[in-house]
C-alpha cells in the first residue's frame, strides 16, 4: 500500500497545470486510476511470483537435506537455509531433529504451485492497491481546476502515507507515530524533488 501511494505520488507529482487543456481533469482521473490498476496487477502478480519462488527454494532446500550424503551435510545445509540471526539460536541437536522429521516426510509435492487461497490473496493485493490509490485519482474529477486537483491529490497522497506508516510502524513494533511522520517526510520530500524536476 505504502509502496503504492508512493507511485501515485510520484504520478500526480509529475503532473503540470501549466497549459492544461479544459478536459485535463477527466484524462487525470482516467490516467490516475489506469496507473493505478496497473500498478495493482503488477503487484498481484508479484506476490504470486515471489510465493510460487519461496516454495520453490523451501523444496530444494527439503530434497538438498533429504538426499545429503551424511547427516552432518544435511545439517549444515539447514543451518546455511536460517538467517544469520537465528543460526546462533538452534543448536545441532535441534537441527538433527528437524532433518529426522523431513526425512520422514513422504507428501513431498514433485514441483511448487499455486493454491486457490494464493489467487484469492493476490486478487485481495490488487484491490487494496486500487482502493488505496483511488483517492490520489478522485480529487480530478471532483475539481475542475488542475492546480486545485494536484494540489488536493498531493496532500490526500501524503495524509494517506501517514496512516499507513502508523499501521506498518505498530505492525513492525517500533511506534506508529514516528513510522507515521518518516512515511510523511519520505513523501514530502518525493513532492518537492519531482516539483523541482518540473512537476
Amino acid at each position: 500500500m505504502c509502496f503504492g501511494l508512493f507511485m501515485a505520488l510520484t504520478f500526480v507529482g509529475a503532473v503540470s497545470a501549466v497549459g492544461a487543456p479544459a478536459d485535463a481533469p477527466r484524462t487525470m482521473f482516467f490516467t490516475a486510476l489506469g496507473c493505478n490498476l496497473a500498478w495493482g496487477l503488477a503487484d498481484a502478480v508479484m506476490y504470486l511470483v515471489r510465493t510460487l519462488t519461496e516454495r520453490g527454494r523451501r523444496l530444494s532446500l527439503v530434497k538438498a537435506v533429504r538426499n545429503a550424503g551424511d547427516a552432518g551435510d544435511a545439517i549444515a545445509r539447514l543451518r546455511d537455509a536460517l538467517s544469520p540471526a537465528l543460526r546462533t539460536l538452534v543448536d545441532d541437536a535441534e537441527l538433527e531433529a528437524m532433518r529426522g522429521r523431513l526425512a520422514r516426510t513422504a507428501d513431498l509435492p514433485a514441483r511448487p504451485a499455486l493454491s486457490a487461497q494464493d489467487l484469492l490473496a493476490a486478487a485481495g493485493i490488487f484491490l487494496l492497491v486500487v482502493l488505496a490509490t483511488f483517492p490520489v485519482a478522485l480529487p480530478f474529477i471532483v475539481f475542475a481546476d488542475v492546480s486545485t486537483a494536484l494540489l488536493v491529490s498531493r496532500v490526500l497522497t501524503i495524509l494517506m502515507l501517514f496512516g499507513a506508516g502508523i499501521a506498518l510502524g505498530r505492525h513492525a513494533g517500533f511506534g506508529g507515530w514516528i513510522a507515521g511522520a518518516a512515511m510523511t517526510l519520505v513523501g514530502v520530500a518525493l513532492t518537492m524533488a519531482i516539483i523541482a524536476l518540473g512537476g
